[in-house]
């Protein structure tokens, strides 16, 4: 989950990092300005493109110095950008220079006060100052050469294992998870992390306010305040687990084995089987059993004779299955989950449905993070995630300060604006039951629901006038909500549409940021563009940051805007051989950017179809089909194909990776275990500090939210932000370095017509 905004409740929308260059007062004119053909700029256009394209910053660092530029008219802009550029570049290195020095000293600090008697959470500090320094080193031979970084590890492991012995979880699963961030994700914690992940999975599901003692536990060990009251509210496992039954999990373990990318063939030996599903189950089950904060739902495991009994079953059929000498079969899939489930019933009673929920999750979790059963109470976030669209009342929501559900903004013509829902009002009541001390997750479930059904929002509102508290009451009609993917850089009206994609209109350079690949995406996309055009588009910046993927055929459309022919995209198996391959699509010339330069921007939030998207353009501009080039950093890897299957009964569904997908042959963007290379690399590097990245997402999330009152019009005085100063602060270099590229190709077409002319 995003740590600043909920992406779902009730209407969520993650506003992705993005930002844009503090135009001076000629470019803020709505059409292209008149160019003095005269100016001469002494770079060579082509040679700083060449040098963004190769990677190499010296050679780009001197071609945009500010000298070296003439200042008349476009120029002097252009010199204006590039004095910032370089002045916000210094910036960021004086504040990382700050950062290692802070960092450093936690770090020194939480070291000498932690006691190996007493609870580790000065170590657990320790461990988080080390992932700072992490990221903020440039190397991480410096990171791991150092002293302290060797002790805070060797520390770490060893009050991990002792946390876990002792049942506390969750700082067994801080210490193992901060471990595990600092080396590779498949390196030596990544077991230790996803055990206790899997524990406290678990008690979030069948002992929820379990889980919420243990976190408040945790925040006062840390000095902090303590968490609002339990809520129970909608926090029911049973009806969580209506549906579930063995004939489900055992048909999606089945197709998963016969069908997975990574299954064991002629080619691939050391693929998965059979077996080591059944014994991720097994060993899920076992982990469910041995964690004792769930005996508040299943009594009988504090039992120590019934416990050990169970367990005796259960470390049986693991054996059975690791010294079984052939492929496990279907019938050995449901001897084990029959012995299971007959074991539990004579000794610790857990419900049968709960054991095959974790029997089913460990089987899938030996796979890869992307196949998993959609178990009943999930369907409804899969499909709106994939769809574009949900059931629900159309509001933004979040946690306050005071863990509070605070609403950001009703959505332009949803029933909350006109049921007369505003930005601002704090949720206190749902169906007239208090909403204190629920968690996003429930309020977002008990939110939505049915199309056409109704939900009642008790609301506290602050008096504009007296400031005086005051309690209303909505009753809102659940309808279809649109989730929109494509976004500009500044909002001026509480629409969809109601986007200025231009960052200089002066040099007819737009700017366009998808959120992810909906239904509906492609569809937006156009209009956006014909909307940049008649305005006399002549380059283009496309930010993926932060874009988790999507569907597949709207990638490959996306692309054929951009890509004039050849392939975007081909699924290949596990063997390699090409199973299907997609190539651009017709492009009407009003809808295509195949002529005019572009820059896309990804980072390690970019996955599955934003890699694809980058992935193609990429290699059509390496292929010299067209002029683009890929800024920001590695993508995140997801480059592989699920399919999607309901299960029996219609209650469950399941995904399966089934292939991987390549961009341009031979390279493989899904990052499998031991990899060194994955993703999609960016042409040019620009780095951004972590600090800078979180600031970036607040600022771009706040900016982009225009609060409404009941009648769907903006309240004028409502605080804020001016996107601009992500550039005018030095905030986001990446978009900003992609703006100074692009007006430098700019200035090298003088005189030639604007776009909208095509």
């Amino acid at each position: 989950m995003n740590p600043f905004v909920h992406t779902a409740a009730a209407f969520g929308i993650l506003s992705l990092s993005g930002a844009l260059w503090m135009p001076t007062a000629p470019a803020l004119a709505n059409k292209p300005a008149t160019i003095d053909t005269s100016a001469v700029l002494t770079p060579s256009a082509s040679e700083v493109w060449q040098a963004a394209r190769n990677g190499d910053s010296d050679a780009l660092n001197s071609l945009l110095e500010p000298s070296s530029w003439s200042a008349t008219d476009l120029g002097e802009s252009l010199v204006q950008s590039l004095e910032l550029l370089r002045n916000n570049e210094g910036l960021r290195e004086e504040h990382r220079t700050e950062q290692i020095e802070k960092a450093s000293t936690e770090l020194d600090e939480n070291l000498a006060a932690y006691d190996e008697t007493a609870s580790p959470v000065e170590l657990s500090k320790a461990l988080a100052s080390a992932i700072g320094l992490q990221l903020l080193y440039e190397n991480d031979d410096q990171f791991f050469s150092d002293e302290r970084i060797k002790r805070a590890i060797e520390l770490g492991d060893k009050a991990a294992h002792a946390a876990e012995n002792a049942g506390d979880w969750m700082m067994a699963s801080e210490l193992y998870y901060r471990l595990d961030a600092i080396f590779d994700p498949n390196g030596p914690y990544k077991a230790d992390s996803d055990r206790l992940s899997q524990r406290l999975t678990m008690i979030r599901m069948y002992t929820p306010e379990r889980l919420w003692e243990i976190r408040n536990q945790r925040r006062l060990d840390e000095g902090l305040d303590a968490l609002p009251a339990y809520n129970a509210y909608g926090d029911d496992y049973h009806e969580k687990l209506v549906g579930v039954n063995s004939v489900t999990v055992r048909t999606a373990i089945q197709r998963a084995a016969s069908q997975h990318v990574g299954r064991k063939t002629r080619q691939h030996p050391d693929g998965v089987t059979m077996n080591d599903l059944i014994l991720g189950g097994l060993h899920a089950v076992r982990t469910m059993a041995t964690t004792s904060d769930l005996k508040a739902a299943f009594p009988e495991l504090g039992d120590r004779e019934k416990l050990a009994s169970f367990l005796s079953v259960v470390d049986e059929q693991i054996a059975r299955i690791e010294m079984a000498d052939r492929t496990a079969s279907a019938y050995d899939l449901r001897r084990a989950v029959d012995a299971v489930i007959g074991a539990s019933s004579e000794s610790v009673s857990i419900l049968e449905p709960a054991l095959l929920h974790e029997f089913g999750n460990g089987a899938m979790g030996e796979l890869d993070p992307y196949t998993a059963i959609i178990w009943p109470d999930e369907i409804a976030r899969f499909s709106r995630s994939t769809q574009g669209e949900f059931i629900g009342v159309g509001i933004q929501i979040q946690l306050d300060e005071l863990q509070n559900i605070k609403i950001i903004t009703p959505l332009e013509g949803t029933p909350a604006q006109r049921a007369g829902i505003r930005s601002g009002d704090i949720i206190k009541k749902i169906d007239g039951t208090t909403a204190v001390g629920l968690g996003l997750d429930q309020a977002v479930e008990i939110i939505t629901g049915p199309a056409d059904t109704s939900v009642t929002l008790t609301v506290e509102r602050a008096d504009e006038e007296t400031d005086a508290v005051k309690e209303l009451e909505f009753t809102v009609l659940r309808k279809r909500i649109d989730l929109p993917s494509v976004k500009g850089w500044s909002k001026f009206g509480p629409g969809d549409e109601d986007w200025n994609y231009m960052v200089d209109p002066q040099a007819g350079i737009g700017y366009v940021r998808l959120t992810g690949f909906t239904n509906d995406t492609t569809r937006d996309f156009d209009r956006a563009v014909k909307n940049m055009k008649d305005q006399g588009l002549n380059a283009l910046i496309l930010d993926l940051r932060y874009n988790p993927g999507g569907l597949l055929d709207q990638a490959v459309s996306m692309a054929s805007r951009f890509v004039p022919d050849g392939m975007i995209v081909k699924t290949v198996d596990a063997s390699g051989i090409t199973q299907e391959q997609q190539d651009a699509l017709p492009v009407s010339p009003r809808l295509s950017l195949s002529d005019i330069p572009v820059i896309v921007l990804v980072n390690e939030g970019s996955a599955s179809a934003s890699e694809i998207l980058s992935g193609a353009i990429q290699a059509a501009a390496h292929q010299d089909k067209i002029q683009a080039l890929v800024l920001g950093h590695r993508s995140f890897g997801k480059g592989s194909v699920q399919n999607v299957y309901m299960l029996p009964g219609g209650a469950a569904a399941m995904k399966v990776t089934t292939h991987h997908y390549r961009v341009d042959s031979p390279r493989m963007v899904h990052k499998v275990p031991g990899a060194t290379e994955w993703g999609i690399e960016p042409d040019l590097t620009v780095a951004m500090l972590p600090s800078q990245q979180a600031d970036a997402l607040l600022l771009r999330r706040d900016a982009d939210v225009l609060p409404l009152d009941e009648n769907g019009n903006i309240i004028e005085d409502a605080d804020r932000p001016d996107p601009n100063s992500l550039i005018t602060d030095g905030t986001d270099l990446q978009v900003e370095t992609a703006l100074v590229l692009l007006q430098t190709q700019a200035a090298s077409k003088i005189g030639k017509p604007a776009a909208m002319n095509d």
